[in-house]
C-alpha cells in the first residue's frame, strides 16, 4: 500500500510518520503531484496557522491538486479545519473548499475554558466507519484555538463548552480536529480503520 503524507511544510509531521511506523507503515512525505494522485492513501497533517499553510499550498499548487483526490483522505488538526470554506484566523483566510463549512474562534465561557482549547476531550455521536471498535465518550487529544461548527459533515462532536465538530467526512475526504498520533490507543484505532477504508 502507497501511503503520501502532503509535505506543505506543515508542523507535526514527523509524529504523524513515526505513528504509522509503528502500525508498521512506511510513508513518503511529498509535494509531487503525481506521487500524491497515485497514492493508495494520503494524510495531511498540520499545526500552526491556515493563512501561511495557504500561501505554501497554493505556491506548490496543491490547492488545485488537493480538491480532486479520490482516495481516502484523512486531514489531522490544522489539516482538517484547511478543508472549509474560510477561517476567521488571522483576520480571515479562504481555505480549499472542500467541505461547506467556515472555521470560527472559540469565544471562552469561562475560566474553565481557557483558549486554546488543549487536552484530553471526549467523542461523542460517533458515525463513521472512521471510529469502528471505539465508544462515545472515548478521549482524544485536541490543541486548537478555532473550530469547525456542527453540521451535515460532521461525523463526531466534542463539546468546549458548546458541541464542535471532531471530526468531518464529505466523499472520501475525512478529517479529524484532534491529534491521532497523540490520543493513544485510540488515535491508533482511527489511524488503523483509515487505513483499511
Amino acid at each position: 500500500m502507497k501511503i503520501a503524507i502532503v509535505d506543505y511544510k506543515g508542523g507535526n509531521v514527523q509524529s504523524v510518520l513515526f505513528a504509522l511506523e509503528r502500525l508498521g507503515v512506511q510513508a513518503t512525505l511529498t509535494a509531487d503531484h503525481d506521487v500524491l494522485r497515485r497514492a493508495d492513501k494520503v494524510l495531511f497533517p498540520g499545526e500552526g496557522e491556515a493563512a501561511s499553510a495557504m500561501r505554501e499550498l497554493r505556491a506548490q499548487g496543491l490547492h488545485e491538486l488537493l480538491p480532486t483526490l479520490t482516495q481516502p483522505f484523512l486531514g489531522i488538526c490544522l489539516g482538517m479545519q484547511l478543508l472549509g470554506r474560510h477561517t476567521e484566523e488571522g483576520g480571515g483566510t479562504d481555505m480549499l473548499g472542500i467541505l461547506p463549512f467556515d472555521v470560527v474562534r472559540f469565544t471562552a465561557a469561562g475560566p474553565e475554558h481557557k483558549i486554546p482549547h488543549m487536552g484530553w476531550n471526549n467523542l461523542q455521536q460517533l458515525r463513521s466507519p472512521l471510529f469502528e471498535g471505539l465508544q462515545a465518550d472515548d478521549f482524544v487529544y485536541f490543541v486548537h484555538s478555532y473550530y469547525a461548527p456542527v453540521g451535515d459533515y460532521t461525523i463526531a462532536e466534542a463539546e468546549y463548552p458548546a458541541p464542535f465538530s471532531a471530526a468531518v467526512q464529505h466523499n472520501n475526504f475525512y478529517a479529524v480536529q484532534f491529534h491521532t498520533e497523540k490520543s493513544g490507543p485510540v488515535g491508533t484505532r482511527i489511524l488503523e480503520n483509515f487505513l483499511k477504508l
